[in-house]
């Protein structure tokens, strides 16, 4: 396969946009867990504080999910220099990089995704019919 400078900049559009989904999911579980937290303080409840252990863990995740796009994005434009000086195999070899960073961002994501269904769950248990 020849990767020219045309091949790592086809990723760009995309991690884009994954940076910015993962910066909305960011935002919106910070403005939850604000929201929890202020709950908590006035009236403890170990359902709220359930939830607020399930969105610190995401929280976190999700945070490792953008470390690892920016480390893709950031690997794909030192493939695009390293292509440019003329360097192929080191240019190769860090588009693999960048690939395989943002497979594991997607692979964190997934994960997230699976907690937040977890989430879900706890808050809806008192919904369920007593057994």
């Amino acid at each position: 396969m020849e990767l020219t400078l045309t091949t790592p900049a086809l990723l760009f559009p995309a991690l884009s946009l994954l940076l910015l989904a993962y910066t909305n999911r960011f935002l919106t579980l910070a403005n939850l867990i604000r929201e929890l937290h202020r709950r908590y303080q006035t009236e403890p409840n170990p359902l709220v504080a359930g939830q607020l252990v399930n969105l610190r863990r995401r929280v976190y995740i999700i945070r490792d999910m953008q470390a690892l796009g920016i480390a893709s994005l950031f690997t794909c434009v030192l493939c695009m220099f390293l292509l440019f000086a003329g360097q192929m195999m080191a240019g190769e070899v860090v588009f693999g990089v960048a690939l395989v960073l943002m497979l594991l961002s997607l692979a964190l994501s997934f994960w997230e995704i699976m907690i937040s269904v977890d989430a879900l769950k706890l808050q809806l248990q008192d919904m369920e019919p007593p057994r």
